[in-house]
């Protein structure tokens, strides 16, 4: 199989075409990405597998599409404007990336061809985080990233040979860190600092390794004749978490944590929400990896960064 990862010299990108290659060693696995965001040796240990290549282009080039996308038997679409504040500053690219270029992939490729395609449990917005979010419950987006993943998913589900998956909260240790995820920046900040302010305590949410995200796409992508046409949720049912529960966990491992919980203001990420992963489970995925696994993991990973955090053109 040959495998096309759109973005995939990202956070969860270069997590992934790694996975791809050591479980099956036999895949072909080519990234596109045009390394926007200086990721520029998010891949180089890689570099050595006869199957892996690279191609530094946008995903904007509807003629480079066209050339590539015939190539390849599947398509996973990593590729995106994210994060609130970037996705707020650049409304356009945003809306280009997250949603027109999606489109423009599921009107090149057959029907033949495989598209696996990360949305976001955020799109369920601003509930009361009592109640489970399940795939047929309501959609209600409340940021520029939301709205534009929210409609490039139901170009992705009118298409054939399509699944969608609603990530939790991602977190883990990457060869390209995202920094402000909510579980790596309060890790960071936590060993940093040694104090967090705390907004909004009780608004909740759910999180998943950043490893469990390749490894159910991997277990998706070879039982695709299941999946096909299908959304899931993919997050971890007992991380359904606040994030007072989320700063106290932190807190086991780094017992000297000071926790502010500010009372008066407000936070500008509205999102409050659990969900159910009953659905994927049902499937037979299993996730490895807990959060005290991952809050371990990044504890290790700053050590080894020194403290510090890098420029985002030495990530």
């Amino acid at each position: 199989m040959k495998v096309l990862m759109i973005g995939g010299a990202g956070y969860i990108g270069s997590v992934m075409a790694e996975h791809f290659l050591h479980v099956y060693p036999k895949e072909k696995v080519t990234v596109l990405d045009n390394l926007i965001d200086g990721q520029i040796s998010a891949l180089n240990h890689l570099c050595h597998e006869d199957d892996f290549s690279f191609i530094n282009g946008d995903v904007r080039d509807t003629e480079l599409l066209k050339k590539l996308i015939p190539e390849f038997d599947a398509i996973i679409y990593l590729a995106g404007y994210v994060g609130e504040g970037a996705c707020r500053k650049n409304p356009w690219d945003t809306w280009a990336v997250n949603y027109e270029a999606v489109k423009n992939i599921c009107a090149i490729k057959s029907k033949h061809q495989l598209l696996l395609f990360p949305m976001t449990n955020s799109g369920y917005g601003v509930t009361d985080g009592n109640i489970h979010c399940t795939e047929e419950s309501p959609l209600n987006p409340i940021s520029v990233y939301g709205k534009s993943k929210v409609e490039a998913e139901k170009i992705v589900l009118d298409t054939d040979n399509s699944i969608s998956f609603r990530l939790a909260t991602v977190f883990g240790m990457s060869p390209k860190m995202r920094w402000e995820l909510l579980v790596n920046f309060y890790t960071y900040e936590a060993m940093r600092n040694k104090y967090l302010i705390i907004f909004e305590k009780n608004f909740k949410r759910n999180y998943i390794h950043i490893r469990d995200v390749a490894n159910c796409f991997i277990f998706a992508m070879y039982q695709s004749h299941r999946f096909k046409h299908k959304v899931y949720n993919l997050g971890l049912d007992e991380a359904n978490l606040s994030k007072e529960e989320l700063a106290l966990t932190i807190k086991k491992y780094i017992p000297n944590l000071y926790i502010h919980f500010n009372d008066i203001e407000t936070d500008v990420d509205k999102r409050n929400y659990i969900v159910s992963n009953a659905r994927i489970l049902s499937e037979g995925f299993a996730t490895r990896y807990t959060l005290e696994d991952g809050i371990q993991e990044l504890i290790k990973g700053y050590d080894l960064l020194g403290g510090s955090r890098p420029s985002r053109f030495n990530q």
